[in-house]
């Protein structure tokens, strides 16, 4: 793919954006890229360049460049509408999970995506859809995970879980997380669930705290309907999707999730493969 357009989306907050981007613009200029900014981005830097809004960016250009953490990331996973732009992630946060390339590779990794050398990883996405009454709520994706979880009080909640059809448990917990393979290092490895290398094909169920012992977490493959049935009466249970979109649930309500049609695109460092990006988060055997 010959790439012509590539779009700037920031955390606009983070301090460095104004030292990182003018030059960035400038590298790219040098190599007759048209540039787009997100406009919030535009803003804060008072560019020249176009700006959009960012659920219009993925249909002006061919790569998408993402400055900022994993939070940043997820939000423009969702803001793509189902369209596939590669994104290179660039690390401006703490720990990036997902924004594994580091300000210092970003010039390095550009040239692997202009020579068409660069390395780029399809992650799933969860299709989800909130029910009551029969009735369709919400809908919405994620990259990451659905959380379901308790409010301000300390009380269990029943959660009845079924996979295409079938009642496979009745999880009596804090809460309940479903992830993608991306989503393994995110939450659901908090809660004590497993790292699942991004190629392979499963959907994840973590309970939080779990009451009973044996509610342990369940590795599904991601070709399955996981449909969780919400059993409260006397507080509210959160529905949230990558932990930046909130919704209150009623008891009684379900919460449908599959594999999406739609995928994410994101482009890896050659150099590293991701059990060394993984060794390098978690100091594994360093302590």
């Amino acid at each position: 793919m010959t790439i012509k357009r590539i779009g700037i989306i920031s955390k606009p907050k983070k301090s460095e954006i104004r030292d990182i981007i003018p030059p960035l613009i400038h590298w790219l200029r040098e190599r007759q890229m048209e540039v787009f900014l997100d406009k919030e981005t535009g803003a804060i830097l008072e560019s020249q360049e176009r700006a959009v809004p960012r659920n219009e960016m993925a249909a002006h250009v061919d790569v998408l460049i993402v400055l900022g953490g994993d939070g940043t990331l997820l939000a423009t996973a969702r803001a793509l509408n189902r369209k596939v732009v590669p994104i290179l992630a660039v690390n401006l946060g703490g720990l990036g999970f997902l924004t594994v390339i580091s300000q210092e590779d970003l010039y390095a990794t550009l040239e692997q995506v202009v020579e068409g050398k660069a390395r780029v990883e399809r992650r799933v996405q969860i299709e989800g859809e909130l029910v009551r009454a029969d009735e369709i709520i919400s809908s919405f994706l994620a990259l990451n995970d659905v959380v379901l979880n308790k409010g301000a009080i300390a009380r269990i909640i029943d959660f009845d879980v079924l996979v295409d059809g079938a009642f496979i448990s009745t999880f009596k917990a804090d809460g309940l997380i479903v992830s993608t393979p991306t989503g393994s290092t995110a939450y659901s490895l908090a809660a004590g669930g497993p790292i699942v290398a991004p190629s392979v094909a499963a959907f994840l169920v973590t309970p939080i705290c779990a009451h009973t012992l044996t509610n342990r977490p369940l590795v599904l493959p991601d070709t399955v309907q996981i449909e969780i049935a919400v059993k409260t009466q006397r507080e509210a249970a959160y529905l949230t999707v990558d932990g930046q979109v909130g919704l209150a649930t009623h008891s009684d309500d379900s919460v449908r999730l599959r594999k999406a049609s739609s995928y994410v695109e994101i482009i890896q460092p050659v150099s590293k493969n991701y059990f060394e990006i993984l060794r390098q988060k978690l100091k594994w055997g360093e302590r």
